[in-house]
């Protein structure tokens, strides 16, 4: 072999080594890259679903209150109705007693 082509040879290994070097840094940097992009989706998402999760809490937290209130208004009817009744019920009752007293 003449010194000429082991020279060639030298600078074929030589640049084969650079563009595998400067290959593996790109590899690496592409990496890194999708990476941090990942980890910024996912930090995205993260802050989206903390704000849609506080939407549904509000939301729910307002169904709850009006059901409550609804409930509260229906229960108040309620209670209105059977005083009502009981009231009826008293004065039937103070009624049967006083007819019971005059008629003994």
């Amino acid at each position: 072999m003449s010194f000429e082509a082991i020279e060639s040879i030298t600078q074929a290994e030589a640049q084969a080594k650079a563009v595998l070097a400067e290959a593996e840094a790109k590899a690496k940097q592409m990496l890194s890259d999708a990476e941090e992009t990942g980890k910024a989706a996912v930090r995205a998402a993260g802050a989206k679903a903390d704000t849609e999760l506080a939407g549904l809490r509000e939301r729910a937290q307002a169904q709850a209150e009006a059901d409550a209130e609804k409930r509260k208004a229906e229960l108040e009817q309620a209670k209105a109705e059977l005083q009502a009744r009981a009231r009826g019920k008293l004065e039937q009752a103070a009624a049967l007693v006083v007819e019971r007293i005059v008629n003994s």
